[in-house]
């Protein structure tokens, strides 16, 4: 492990996560600190994960944070320059940091944040390849279920805007980081596992509790990026699609 791997702290944030996180947890180097952040509120959870991994430090939170504001309680805890922000329902491949580290050697640390790529390679919207050797892609914004964010980079611990409580989080992250001129790359060389929604179940409950979510958070990203008005035009159709659609 070489120094900026040493230098990364995994923030978790989990939701009734059950035996995944356990599987997550395995895949990262026990070297590397991680901080688990559960909205569950579950003291069982914390005895079991801290009792059986060395490396752990689990935050049980007084109520849900959500997203946004429990990986910012996360960060707040850590001391390494660099965050990897990560779901519970994720597992990294053997090369996934060394890979980020080939990586961060040939930027020279111009970049804000760095994510790896699906196990299948899907999922970005390209720019340009930066370098066609290590397969370093210039993106607009990533998927905010793994990357790793350079703090040094943010003017503050308080990463993501709290008034997202789930979804558009990271988007929301990314166009800030290119509005203020940040370097967003992806490593396609660089793997991660994610299972989607195993995090926290399928239930009805949890489907209708997660739409309403999606809902709010998409009217609030229009509605601080494009004003008000515009929010409303966007929103109006995919609240009467989704109405008739429950």
């Amino acid at each position: 492990m070489n120094s900026f791997e040493k230098n990364i702290s995994f923030i978790i944030v989990c939701f009734n996560s059950g035996d995944v996180i356990k599987d997550c947890i395995k895949s990262i180097d026990p070297n590397n600190k991680i901080v688990i952040v559960d909205n569950l509120g579950n003291i069982q959870t914390k005895k079991y994960l801290e009792n059986n991994f060395l490396n752990v430090e689990v935050i049980i939170s007084k109520e849900n944070l959500g997203y946004g504001k429990g990986n910012n309680l996360g960060i707040s805890k850590i001391k390494t320059r660099y965050a990897f922000i990560l779901n519970p329902d994720t597992i990294l491949e053997k090369n996934c940091l060394s890979e980020l580290s080939k990586a961060q050697s040939i930027l020279k640390d111009n970049f804000t944040i760095l994510a790896p790529n699906f196990s299948n390679n899907y999922g970005y919207f390209l720019k340009k390849n930066v370098n066609t050797e290590a397969e370093i892609l210039d993106v607009d914004y990533i998927k905010g279920f793994a990357f790793l964010i350079d703090l040094e980079k943010m003017n503050s611990k308080k990463i993501f805007d709290e008034n997202f409580f789930l979804f558009l989080e990271e988007i929301d992250l990314c166009k800030k980081i290119k509005n203020n001129g940040g370097k967003i790359y992806v490593i396609k060389s660089s793997k991660i596992y994610h299972f989607g929604k195993k995090a926290s179940g399928n239930s009805l409950s949890i489907e209708l509790c997660r739409h309403w979510h999606w809902m709010w958070s998409f009217f609030y990203y229009n509605k601080k990026h494009f004003g008000y008005f515009q929010s409303l035009v966007k929103i109006l159709p995919k609240l009467v699609y989704s109405t008739l659609k429950f």
